[in-house]
């Protein structure tokens, strides 16, 4: 397939090298990180920055996550409190961001925070993005590296599929290994807030921070991955299937007869890393088929089930 004048690098020091010279020239790199991959660009740059809404169709009050190599790098943008530097030693680098109030002097681009008076910071835990941050030496942006409300991308094809042509390069990290965004929390020593459901499990936040005060589609949208309607496929998507339409594309979960399956075991681990291929794949076949729908089996709404669930609702809310 001809992805126009989009490269794709390759995972060594030569393609981290090039992904950070583009990143330097404002230019939108795909990278990969444990959760899905991001389409990044320099967050100190009003041009790169209203290039990624651009790319994506992104709505410019949707805010942007800000990756960074360290804690001391996320502290020269953002304010930790006391539960926010718990959080931090626990669980960075990985599948957590925190929605923490802005440090004057960020030197961060408005478009990032769209206009709040909060960014949203993550540490990713992935070694080519992280050799990336420390080639490049300034903040990255980076949303999912897809087209906006559609599926997210596990793979650098699917980073291509959605966005070639329209952005710079994709750095090829292979399939990623957590597969769902990362959880968004808003802490508070008062009570810290769960802004999206994400890679990281409650099961394993709220031992620190007492019982976390779900706040996923407020009226404002106050961090990625809040807008109602989002990661939807092409075809309609039908969930809690008994899966016996054999006119839709059936994706079940646990051992049952489908046309694909996130996990036969019924491991939610599995069902995470898999979620965004698998709607992808749904979604290829549902083409090829021209089935209207794509119908899922009912996934258990506990660990990250929830988060699961959470992609599923909105993948089949109303467009």
């Amino acid at each position: 397939m001809d992805y126009g004048n989009t490269d794709l690098l390759s995972p060594d020091l030569t393609g981290i090298a090039r992904a950070a010279q583009l990143l330097a020239e404002g230019q939108l790199v795909g990278l990969p990180t444990e959760t899905v991959y991001g389409l990044a660009g320099d967050a100190t740059s009003d041009m790169a920055c209203a290039r990624i809404f651009e790319a994506k169709g992104r709505p410019r009050f949707n805010p942007l996550i800000v990756h960074l190599p360290s804690i001391e790098a996320a502290e020269r943008i953002a304010i930790l409190t006391g539960t926010a530097h718990d959080l931090a030693a626990a669980f960075w680098p990985g599948p957590l961001t925190m929605v923490l109030p802005l440090r004057n002097g960020h030197g961060l681009s408005p478009l990032v925070t769209a206009g709040l008076d909060t960014v949203a910071v993550r540490l990713p835990a992935h070694p080519l993005m992280r050799g990336v941050m420390e080639a490049f030496g300034r903040p990255i942006a980076a949303p999912s590296a897809n087209p906006s409300g559609r599926i997210s991308p596990t793979t650098a094809e699917h980073v291509l599929n959605g966005l070639g042509g329209r952005i710079a390069a994709v750095l090829d990290g292979g399939p990623c290994g957590v597969g769902l965004e990362s959880t968004i929390l808003a802490p508070a020593d008062a009570g810290t807030r769960l802004l999206r459901e994400g890679g990281l499990p409650r099961e394993a936040i709220e031992p620190l921070t007492g019982p976390l005060v779900t706040d996923t589609t407020p009226g404002k949208v106050q961090a990625p991955g809040q807008l109602s309607s989002h990661y939807a496929p092409r075809a309609l998507v039908r969930l809690n299937s008994p899966l016996t339409d054999l006119n839709a594309i059936r994706v079940g979960f646990g051992p049952c007869n489908a046309d694909l399956t996130l996990s036969a075991s019924g491991d939610l681990i599995e069902a995470a890393a898999n979620l965004f291929s698998t709607l992808h794949a749904a979604d290829d076949l549902a083409r090829r088929k021209h089935a209207a729908e794509i119908h899922i089996a009912p996934i258990p709404d506990k660990g990250l089930g929830r988060a699961i669930n959470d992609r599923l609702t909105r993948a089949a809310a109303p467009r």
